[in-house]
C-alpha cells in the first residue's frame, strides 16, 4: 500500500494503510509515528509479509515513510514468548536517514515477455544507500600464471547495503509492485543533488 504527493501530508492515509493491513495496527502506527517525530508525511510504502520459519508462520510489517526532511524505515515483528518475555511480543526497530546523507536510490523492475511491450513489472526491487551499513566481499587474488604458487593477496568489492525491498505481483499483487516503484519515484525526487 503507498501514497505519494508532492507537498501534502498523508499521515491519516499512513494510518489508514497500517490498520487495513491487520497486523497490531496501534503498536506499528505507534512506532511510525514516534520516528516520524511530528513531521508531516509526504509519500509512504506499507508492506506487511508472512513468512514461514521451520514449524511456525511469522509475519512483519515494514513501513517506508517520507518527510520533508528524512526517511523512515520502520519494521515490526512478532515473537513468541521467550525466557525474557514469557508472553508473545513484538519488537519494533525505526530509522530515520536525512535526505541530504541518502547517496543512492536504486530500482530494479522485473518485466516478464518484453518482446510483447511495455507492461507493468511482475517485480521490483529497492536498495537505498546512505553509507551506514556496507557489505565487503572478499577473494583469494590470483594471476593468470597456472604454476603461480605466490601469495597474491585478497581482491573483492564494498557494496553499499544499507536497505533493500524486494515486492512480488505474484506474493503481493500488481498494486504493491506500482506503490513501491510511486515511493521510490518519491524518494528519487528528493534525493536529488
Amino acid at each position: 500500500m503507498a501514497r505519494s504527493t508532492r507537498d501534502a501530508d498523508v499521515s491519516d492515509d499512513l494510518r489508514q494503510a497500517i490498520h487495513r493491513t491487520g497486523y497490531y495496527p496501534e503498536v506499528v502506527a505507534d512506532g511510525v509515528f514516534s520516528a516520524a517525530g511530528g513531521e508531516d508525511v509526504v509519500s509512504f510504502f506499507v508492506h506487511h509479509e508472512t513468512t514461514f520459519d521451520h514449524e511456525e508462520v511469522r509475519r512483519h510489517l515494514t513501513a517506508l515513510l517520507l518527510t520533508p526532511t528524512r526517511l523512515v524505515i520502520a519494521h515490526t515483528d512478532e515473537h513468541p514468548g521467550d525466557d525474557l518475555l514469557p508472553e508473545p511480543y513484538t519488537s519494533t526497530t525505526t530509522e530515520a536517514v536525512t535526505l541530504t546523507s541518502i547517496r543512492t536510490v536504486v530500482v530494479t523492475r522485473m518485466v516478464a515477455n518484453p518482446t510483447a511491450g511495455v507492461a507493468p513489472p511482475a517485480e521490483a526491487v529497492l536498495t537505498i544507500g546512505w553509507g551506514g551499513v556496507g557489505r565487503l566481499d572478499l577473494e583469494p587474488a590470483g594471476c593468470s600464471d597456472p604454476n603461480c604458487d605466490a601469495d597474491h593477496g585478497y581482491t573483492g568489492t564494498l557494496a553499499g547495503d544499507d536497505y533493500t525491498l524486494r515486492v512480488s505481483a505474484a506474493a503481493e499483487g500488481k498494486d504493491a509492485v506500482g506503490g513501491l516503484l510511486a515511493f521510490a519515484d518519491a524518494l528519487s525526487a528528493r534525493t536529488r543533488g
